[in-house]
C-alpha cells in the first residue's frame, strides 16, 4: 500500500506533541509493511536540517520538504483582515510548495493520502487536481476552539477581540473542509463528538497518540524525591498559561509544604519570564536534550492547563514513564484515565495543594497511581494496535 502523508512540521526528531504523533504514525505503518512518502512544510519558526536527520525511520521513507516562513507578520495580519481566508491557515500555503507537491504527484499513485493537522488542508486543493487516491484528514485537535478559550481569558480587549477574530475565521475554514475528505480521525473521542456537530456527514473514527513502549524504560533508582516537574513547549500559548498561574497562585504556598521540594521546569523555547523564577526551590532547565531521561529522574508531573483542545501528548508520555500526573481537567481531556486511579485531577489551587500534599506525605500513593498509569497507557496507546487499526481503514477505504 502507498501512502502519502503530508505535515506542516517535519516530524524529526519526535521531541514534542505534533512530531510525536505523526512520527509514530510512520513507524507503526512501516512495521506493517506500508509505502510511506512524507511531504512536509519546514517552516523557519521550527526548522530542521533534514541533511542532519539519522532515524531509521527516516532512512525507511521517501521524504520531500519545503521550507517556509510562516511567522506572523503585522503588515500580512492587517491586510488579511479584508479578505476571507483565516491567517491562521494562509500562512502555510505557498505557491511553489503546491508545485512540489504536484510533481510528487504527477510522479507517483498513492492509494492513501493523509493530511496531518489542520495546516497542512491548505494543499487539498492541489491534491484532489493530481491525485485520485483517498483522502484522510488527522484532526490533531479542534484549532478554532484553542483561539476561542484563550479570548475568554485575555483581559486586553483589543487583543482578545482579534482573538476572537482569528477564532471566528477559523471555525469558518475549518467546518468548510471536514466534507471534502473520505474519512476522518480524530485524536480523541471528545473531539470526535465536536466534528460530529459540525455537520460532518462522513465517517469519524478516533486515533490517539500511539507510543512505542520499548522506548519508555524506567529506572526507579534515579527518581529524585520530592520533586514536581512540568515538561512542554513554552511558544505554545495555553502551557505558557497554565504555568503563570501555577506558579503565580499555587507554587508559593506549595512552596512551604517542604523546603526540600523543588519543581523543575523543561521545554522548548522557554520564554524568558520563566527563568525570573528560578530560585533555590524552582529549578528553569530550558529544553532539555532528553526528554525520557527527564521525566524518569522526577516524581510528579504537574500539567496545568487552563486551555486548549486535542490531546496532550506528554500526559501520555509522562503515564508511560510511570509519573504520578496532577493534571487539570482540559489537560487531561480525552485522555483515558480515572481522578484517584492512574491520575489526579485538580482544578483550583486548593485541589492542588492537597493533592501534592497527598503525594510527597505518601509516597506508596503516587508510585500506585504511576503504576496503574502504565498500564493504563499500555492498554489504549499501544503503537501496533492503533497502527493496524489504521491500516485496515485504509483497506476499506480502498476496496470501496
Amino acid at each position: 500500500m502507498k501512502v502519502l502523508i503530508l505535515t506542516y512540521r517535519v516530524p524529526f526528531p519526535p521531541n514534542s506533541g505534533y512530531p510525536i504523533v505523526v512520527y509514530n504514525t510512520i513507524k507503526g505503518l512501516l512495521r506493517l509493511d506500508a509505502e510511506i512518502t512524507l511531504f512536509s512544510i519546514n517552516p523557519y519558526k521550527h526548522r530542521v536540517d533534514t541533511d542532519d536527520i539519522y532515524d531509521p525511520v527516516f532512512e525507511n521513507i521517501k521524504f520531500h520538504s519545503y521550507s517556509l516562513d510562516t511567522e506572523v507578520n503585522i503588515w500580512g495580519a492587517i491586510f488579511n483582515i479584508f479578505s476571507n481566508e483565516s491567517y491562521n491557515v494562509s500562512r502555510f500555503y505557498d505557491e511553489e510548495a503546491a508545485k512540489l507537491l504536484e510533481n510528487i504527484l504527477r510522479e507517483n499513485e498513492f492509494d492513501v493520502i493523509q493530511f496531518e493537522g489542520l495546516f497542512a488542508v491548505p494543499y487539498l486543493d492541489t491534491v484532489k487536481t493530481f491525485s485520485k487516491a483517498k483522502l484522510i484528514y488527522r484532526a490533531h485537535n479542534i484549532v478554532f476552539d484553542v483561539w476561542e478559550r484563550l479570548s475568554l481569558t485575555e483581559k486586553f480587549t483589543p487583543r482578545r477581540r482579534y482573538l476572537q477574530f482569528l477564532a471566528r475565521r477559523l471555525k469558518s475554514y475549518e467546518t468548510e473542509q471536514i466534507n471534502r475528505f473520505h474519512q476522518i480521525f480524530a485524536i480523541s473521542e471528545p473531539d470526535r463528538q465536536s466534528i460530529l456537530r459540525f455537520g460532518c456527514e462522513i465517517n469519524v473514527e478516533v486515533f490517539p497518540v500511539a507510543l512505542d513502549f520499548e522506548k519508555y524504560i524506567t529506572d526507579p533508582s534515579k527518581v529524585s524525591f520530592p520533586t514536581l516537574f512540568h515538561l512542554g513547549a513554552m511558544d505554545w500559548r495555553p502551557n505558557k498559561e497554565g504555568l503563570e498561574w501555577f506558579l503565580d497562585e499555587i507554587w508559593p504556598d506549595i512552596e512551604k509544604l517542604n523546603s526540600e521540594l523543588r519543581f523543575y521546569i523543561a521545554g522548548k523555547n522557554m520564554q524568558q519570564q520563566f527563568f525570573d523564577y528560578d530560585s533555590d526551590n524552582v529549578v528553569v532547565e530550558g529544553e532539555v536534550m532528553d526528554a525520557v531521561e527527564f521525566i524518569n529522574s522526577k516524581a510528579i508531573m504537574i500539567v496545568p492547563l487552563l486551555s486548549g483542545s486535542g490531546m496532550r501528548v506528554k500526559i501520555i508520555e509522562g503515564m508511560a514513564m510511570r509519573k504520578c500526573i496532577i493534571a487539570t481537567t482540559m489537560a487531561a481531556e480525552g485522555i483515558s484515565c480515572e481522578h484517584g486511579r492512574d491520575i489526579l485531577i485538580a482544578n483550583t489551587p486548593d485541589e492542588f495543594y492537597r493533592a501534592i500534599l497527598q503525594c510527597i506525605t505518601n509516597p506508596v500513593k503516587w508510585r500506585e497511581i504511576g503504576e496503574n498509569a502504565r498500564k493504563t497507557a499500555e492498554r489504549n496507546y499501544n503503537i501496533s494496535s492503533i497502527a493496524e487499526r489504521m491500516f485496515n481503514i485504509y483497506q476499506q477505504l480502498i476496496n470501496v
